[in-house]
Formats: C-alpha cells, structure tokens, sequence
C-alpha cells in the first residue's frame, strides 16, 4: 500500500485514511480497497498511486489489474446494479454484493448517501472477516461523510495521483 500523505487534511479525513489502512492491515488477503462517492467518484484508495502506474506502464500487471479507478468504476457499477434488482424486487435497500469468482472475490457494501466500500480479496481470503471488518469502517466512516468531506477527498487523491505520476 502507498500511504498518502494526510499532511493538511481535516481530522475526519485523516479518520478516514486511517480506518482504510487499519483495515488493509488488519485483514488478510486484501488485494486492494476502494471508498466510493455515489457519483462513482474515487474518494479514498488502499492504492492511490496506482492510477498513475497504470497510465505509465503496458506491461502486463499482477492482480488486481488495472488502478484504483478501475475498481471505483467496478464497485460503482456493481452497486448500481444491485440497487436497481432490489427496486424490482422490492427488496429494499442494498447493504452488502459480494461476487465470488474463482481467482478472488469483491465485496461491495453501503457506507451511507450512496457513498460505497469495495474490497478485491485473495482467494484465500476468509469472507466473513472480509465482511465483519469492512461493517466496522462503514459504521466508523458513515457518519462522517458529508459533501464537504467529498469533496476534500476527491481533491486529496487527485493530488496524489499526480504526485505519484511525477
């Protein structure tokens, strides 16, 4: 994990960053993290300097593949799709997605007003720590994520990823 810098940011942002390194930490089998707005903007990535990585090298990569972006886009679409079959099927709002694929798995869940929390984990990872841990940042980082906040958000990782393009 690339640790951005938390240098001027708010205390909640810095809450924030240190919930998702905690969390990275704290759980085996994390391949890499994103906290996405419900625009499907990234806000908050175990690997901020991955986009810019991605933008500089064709080689093929290890998994995940791709950047950060690349799992905001997933998780965003993901968590698209499942609010709209909730809407069909009257189930009611979408607290948790979990796709298991045989090379891995993502796990998608609410943090609040659209806001989402996606996780790529290793096969081997255990899913019910995988889900347990990722219950705790949503009701540690809910209450705290407000426009502003956001905001603050999309301009810190959008400072690290060009300083880490540089």
């Amino acid at each position: 994990m690339i640790a951005p810098s938390t240098f001027g940011l708010s205390s909640e942002a810095r809450n924030l960053h240190w919930l998702l390194t905690n969390l990275v930490e704290e759980v085996p089998g994390l391949l890499s993290v994103a906290v996405v707005s419900s625009d499907g903007l990234l806000l908050l990535s175990s690997d901020p300097g991955r986009n810019a990585e991605a933008r500089r090298t064709t080689e093929k990569r290890t998994s995940p593949k791709g950047s950060a972006a690349d799992l905001a886009a997933i998780v965003s679409g993901i968590g698209s799709l499942a609010i709209g079959a909730a809407k069909l099927m009257d189930g009611g709002g979408v607290k948790q997605t979990m796709v298991a694929m045989e090379d891995g798995g993502l796990f998608v869940m609410s943090i609040s007003d659209g806001s989402l929390l996606g996780v790529h984990g290793a096969p081997d990872c255990d899913m019910g720590v995988v889900a347990y841990h990722m219950a705790l940042f949503v009701g540690r980082a809910g209450h705290v994520m407000t426009p502003e906040l956001r905001s603050e958000l999309r301009q810190s990782i959008e400072a690290t990823t060009m300083e880490a393009a540089k």
